[in-house]
């Protein structure tokens, strides 16, 4: 693990990660590392597009079919009234 060195870091923010830390119930370093993680995760791991997450909940479905598109497609409420 890389180590990283913060100089001249203003004392309210150190004040303030110090409570973020006690808060999560963590250490100030590990809380700094979170941050620092939670920063980065989208370069680390790019987010998929919509459709490509839709896909991938339902990979497990068993349907194989593809599904017709309705373009130009008329839509009906739905009446739910006994």
């Amino acid at each position: 693990m890389a180590q990283v060195t913060i100089r001249h870091l203003q004392e309210e923010v150190k004040i303030c990660l110090q409570q973020r830390a006690a808060l999560h119930g963590c250490s100030v370093e590990e809380e700094i590392q979170r941050i620092l993680h939670d920063a980065v995760k989208s370069e680390l791991q790019p987010e998929k597009g919509l459709g490509s997450r839709i896909a991938a909940r339902f990979a497990q479905s068993g349907l194989t079919d593809d599904l017709p598109e309705l373009h130009g497609q008329r839509l009906c409420p739905i009446d739910f009234a006994p």
